[in-house]
This record gives C-alpha cells, sequence and structure tokens, in this order.
C-alpha cells in the first residue's frame, strides 16, 4: 500500500489509529485485558504486515518513546505519595535498583547458555546476552493497575504503593545497564572502574539534578503568578523536557532526574495543582497510545514468528525464574513482607513500552545481533502482557491478597485547594439517623465539620439548619484535617454520626 505522505493524511491516519485504539481499550477493560497490548496489536495490524502503513525509522521510534517516557515518568512522579510510600521505600528502590540487576544477570547467563545449542537459531555472545537481558529488566505497572480498576481490586500489604515504586523508578536502571552494556561492546571492554564511574555519575548527577529541578519549579509556579491559568500545566511540561535534556547534558540520568522532580512537584502545596495533575494524566496516556503505536507499526509481525522458539523459552524462564529469584533475593531482609505476597511481585512484573524502548538503542548504536535483540524484546512484551497480564486478578485472589476498591471519598466531584488544610467526603442520610431528628440542626454533626451541600435525586438543594432531611440525602460535608489522611478523617466522621445515630435510636 503505497501512500502520499502529506500532512492531512498523517492527520487523517493518525486521528483514525487513536479512535480505534481508545475504542478495543474498552474492550480491555471489560475483559481484563492489558490496555497497552491492544495498543501494540493496533499498530501491528495497522503496519507493514497488514494493513501495509510504511514505518521503518528506528530513530523516529526512539525519539517518540523518550518524549512518552519523560511525560509518563514525571506523571508517575507526581502520582506518588511521600506518605503512601515511605512504609516500603526501602524494598521499592532494592527492587528497582538491585532486582533489576539480578534479573538482568540471570536472564542474561540464560540467554548466553541457549546460545551453546545448535538447534538453536540465536547465538550471542555474553556481552550481547547481558545488554538482551539489560532492556528487558525494567517493569510496567501501568497495565497492572488498570487491570485492577477494571476489576474493582485492592491490594492488601501496601503491594500497589511498592510497586508503583518500583515500577516508576526501575527504568533508570535498566537504562543504565543499557548504555553502559552498550559501551562495553563497542570499546571492547570497560574497566570495573570506569563503569562504577559512569554508574556513579548518572545516579548522583541525575537525583541532584531533579531534586534541584524539583525544588526551583515549585518556587517558580507558586511565584511567577501568570495571569492566564491555563498556562500552568505547559509550563511544567517544558520544565521536564529541560530536566530531561540538561540532566542528560551534565551525564546524569535523565530519567531518574525527571521522575524525582514530578514526586517533589506531586507532594508539594501547588497552584493549579489539580489542573497541572489532570494535563499531565491525559498527556501522558496520549503518548502512551502514541508510542505503542508506532513501535506496532515499527515490528514485522512475520520477523517474530523466526524468533518465537527462543523468545519463549526466555520469556518463560524471565516469568517463572528470573524474575521471582530476583525479588526473593531483593526481598530477603524484609520479614515483614509476607510469601504470597513476593509470589505476587513476582508474578505482576510486566513488560510493556520501556523494554521495546530499550531495545531501539542496540539498532541505533550498530550492534551486532541488533535486529534480533528488537524482535526478541518485542515478542517477550507481548508474551508477558498476555500471560501474565491477563492472569493478575486471579492470582491476586488466588493468594488472598485482592480486596475491593475503596469507595470515593467524594462523590460529587467537588474538590478545594490543599491550602485550606480540609477535606470533603460525603454521607447518605439513613432512616437511623432521621430518627435523632430530620433537620440538619438537630443531627450530631462531629466538632469542626459543616455540611455543604444536599444532592435529593438529581437536585441540589443549599443546606440550612430548618430544611427537612429524606432518607437517602446524600451530605457534602467539609471538615478539618487535623494532620490525619482525607480518607482516615472522613471516615472518622462517618463513623462518628452513625455510631451517635445508632446509639439513639437503641435508646
Amino acid at each position: 500500500m503505497t501512500e502520499v505522505i502529506t500532512g492531512e493524511n498523517i492527520l487523517l491516519i493518525g486521528s483514525i489509529l487513536l479512535f480505534i485504539s481508545i475504542v478495543v481499550s474498552k474492550t480491555g477493560y471489560r475483559f481484563g485485558i492489558p490496555t497497552l497490548l491492544l495498543f501494540l496489536l493496533v499498530g501491528m495490524i495497522f503496519g507493514n504486515d497488514g494493513v501495509g502503513l510504511q514505518f521503518n525509522d528506528t530513530g523516529y521510534a526512539q525519539f517518540i518513546g523518550m518524549v512518552a517516557l519523560i511525560i509518563i515518568l514525571f506523571s508517575g512522579g507526581m502520582d506518588t505519595k511521600y506518605a503512601e510510600v515511605k512504609p516500603i521505600i526501602a524494598p521499592g528502590i532494592i527492587l528497582s535498583t538491585f532486582g533489576v540487576l539480578f534479573t538482568c544477570i540471570l536472564t542474561g547467563l540464560f540467554i548466553f547458555f541457549l546460545g551453546q545449542f545448535s538447534w538453536t537459531n540465536m547465538h550471542l555472545p555474553l556481552m550481547t546476552s547481558l545488554l538482551l537481558a539489560a532492556t528487558m529488566s525494567s517493569t510496567d505497572s501501568a497495565s497492572v493497575f488498570a487491570i485492577l480498576r477494571s476489576q474493582n481490586i485492592n491490594l492488601k500489604e501496601n503491594l500497589r504503593p511498592m510497586l508503583e515504586l518500583e515500577s516508576g523508578s526501575n527504568d533508570p536502571m535498566a537504562y543504565m545497564l543499557t548504555i553502559v552494556l552498550i559501551q562495553v561492546i563497542q570499546t571492547a571492554g570497560m574497566g570495573a572502574g570506569e563503569i562504577a564511574i559512569s554508574f556513579s555519575t548518572q545516579f548522583i548527577v541525575g537525583g541532584l539534578g531533579g531534586f534541584i529541578m524539583g525544588k526551583i519549579t515549585v518556587w517558580i509556579i507558586n511565584k511567577i503568578n501568570i495571569a492566564n491559568s491555563s498556562l500552568y500545566p505547559i509550563l511544567v511540561m517544558a520544565i521536564a523536557f529541560f530536566t530531561f535534556a540538561a540532566t542528560t547534558a551534565l551525564g546524569g540520568n535523565g530519567y531518574l532526574a525527571v521522575y524525582i522532580t514530578g514526586m517533589m512537584i506531586g507532594n508539594a502545596r501547588l497552584i493549579y495543582k489539580k489542573e497541572i495533575s489532570s494535563f499531565m494524566d491525559g498527556l501522558s496516556w496520549l503518548f502512551q497510545i502514541i508510542m505503542f503505536l508506532s513501535l506496532g507499526l515499527l515490528v514485522n509481525p512475520s520477523e517474530l514468528i523466526i524468533v518465537a522458539p527462543v523468545a519463549i523459552l526466555i520469556g518463560v524462564f524471565m516469568i517463572l525464574f528470573g524474575r521471582p529469584i530476583s525479588v526473593f533475593l531483593c526481598l530477603l531482609p524484609f520479614r515483614k513482607i509476607s510469601r504470597n505476597a513476593k509470589h505476587f511481585i513476582s508474578w505482576v512484573g510486566l513488560r510493556g513500552a520501556v523494554p521495546i524502548i530499550f531495545a531501539t538503542y542496540p539498532v541505533m548504536h550498530h550492534v551486532e545481533g541488533a535486529d534480533i535483540i528488537f524482535n526478541i524484546v518485542f515478542f517477550i512484551t507481548i508474551l508477558s502482557l498476555v500471560i501474565q497480564g491477563s492472569t493478575i486478578p486471579y492470582v491476586a485472589k488466588l493468594l488472598g491478597l485482592s480486596m475491593p476498591m475503596e469507595e470515593k471519598v467524594n462523590s460529587f466531584g467537588i474538590e478545594i485547594p490543599e491550602e485550606l488544610n480540609a477535606h470533603l467526603f460525603d454521607l447518605t442520610v439513613s432512616e437511623a439517623m432521621l430518627e435523632l431528628g430530620n433537620t440538619l440542626k438537630e443531627m450530631s454533626v462531629p466538632q469542626g465539620t459543616l455540611v455543604m451541600l444536599i444532592k435529593r435525586g438529581n437536585d441540589f438543594l443549599i443546606p440550612n439548619g430548618s430544611l427537612i432531611l429524606h432518607k437517602n440525602d446524600v451530605l457534602l460535608l467539609i471538615s478539618e484535617q487535623d494532620k490525619i489522611s482525607t480518607e482516615n478523617a472522613a471516615r472518622q466522621a462517618k463513623e462518628e454520626m452513625l455510631k451517635e445515630a445508632k446509639g439513639e435510636g437503641d435508646r
């Protein structure tokens, strides 16, 4: 299929692909299929071996992936809350560093071992085998949580923040391993000292760069006073790109810097924080779709068939041995983490877009066997998303780690600035509560809590003391936080009101 490349055609094809991807993702949510897998498949269907769209520019795909990864890591950092991460920061960081290293070493040795057999069509040297393993050593939790949300499942034992921290912070480690191994291969070996200096520089400069830019960004946003509030999210996006580029130019890890900057912004008091967060979240999903579509268009499914036997063996090894051994070794000092939790962490080590992006680096650097590396990584990513992604809810239930998602604290869709040091939550009026009296002034509202709005069916009522309440009226309440989290404060207020009502009813 020959297409004339014009701006109109690019927009037409791009909009169609985006529309199809979003529609298809609805099916994925319903059946628990990772949406990212569906985006990949859409790209493959419309690619060279399918509809016939020609896209074979690895450099362009790598650039798209780099931009997408900056946005995704920055947005992920903003969603990472100190309060949630603090209890599990040690195991999370160990998993994201040593876990990646152990997975790389174990899988790399297995790949090299496979290459010794004549029946395989892949015979890679040790360093190239380790490079292949390095590109696949990071995990992608975006698919995991999308599946859990679609099935209305939450996780026990603080597993959610641990997995979020690991997946958000292990991409930089995998990137460093990939780059260093490419340098080792192309320079016919690097000394242990040079490798240590390279890693230390990337970690230190990346970490400091992210911390400094996070502090500067918070100060700028709160002080700059832009008349048009819509420009604040764009300013933050520009800072994210600048952070990556500047840190990389200084020899640091730009991805680590971007993640830390996002985390500091997400945990700071910031004007227009909700608008910024919503903008970055939407942008993150847009670039995820674009990235997966581009990678799907880039690969030729016919080439995947050639590497399928070896890729299946490598993928099965990673799922059943490489990842579990790494997880159990990393979490050995943490006795409070149950065996079932460790098994679950091992199982949800999904491979996503990042390994495929990293697999383009050997191609761009003309590493021998780069095409084989790319196709194997692509196949294993699909294998991981199909096998692990589709079974996550069942594994969580099987291991006794699943629980229902918590109700939204506020269903009115109303939010208030963090600076107010207060929170909103809703409460449905019951018969027991009406026994105390059917007006607001007769209700037992906890001290420091006020009723702001009342929803009755599809109508909204302004509260006053003499307003007669009905059963199933929904009250929107505001309460002082008093140094406790929104969820806990809301829960306490609800319990107090319901307890009072029940107590009076019993009398």
